[in-house]
């Protein structure tokens, strides 16, 4: 059902429109600026992927970093596909897309506190919790978790 493909400048138009609802608009694309920026540089694509389903349609993206030990994982879903049931093999296709492409011994991610609906897919399909740490993004300072699978 999903693919990762290269993104391009027309999937990159399209993932920063999208507009989540409160809270979860917190992960709206263009909510920070400095990630924002990097997100829509060009030069920052060799590890980011759209997800695109049957029909090629944009449903999400994946973000990779392999500098570490382990992948950490970035990741986005469609809003409107948010909620539906889709997440377990939404987060599955894009790992066993990393597996095959870096050479690692694991994956990381982080995840805002109150996002439980995410928390519970990534548990899942695996993950579980490291350690929880506050960020600064989005113009204030907030509460993550990091969850690590093995």
């Amino acid at each position: 059902m999903f693919s990762l493909v290269p993104l391009t400048e027309s999937a990159v138009e399209e993932i920063v429109e999208w507009r989540y609802d409160p809270p979860y608009h917190f992960y709206d694309v263009d909510a920070d600026p400095e990630e924002y920026a990097e997100f829509v540089d060009s030069k920052t694509w060799d590890d980011k992927f759209a997800v695109e389903d049957d029909s090629g349609d944009v449903v999400g993206f994946f973000t990779f970093d392999s500098s570490g030990d382990a992948i950490t994982v970035g990741l986005g879903m469609r809003p409107e596909w948010t909620g539906e049931g889709l997440g377990a093999e939404f987060v599955t296709t894009g790992l066993e897309f990393a597996a095959a492409a870096y050479d690692c011994d694991g994956f990381e991610l982080a995840v805002a506190s109150f996002n439980e609906r995410a928390r519970s897919v990534y548990e899942a399909v695996g993950f579980e919790t490291v350690e929880t740490f506050e960020q600064e993004t989005n113009g204030g300072a907030y509460e993550f978790v990091r969850m690590r699978r093995d």
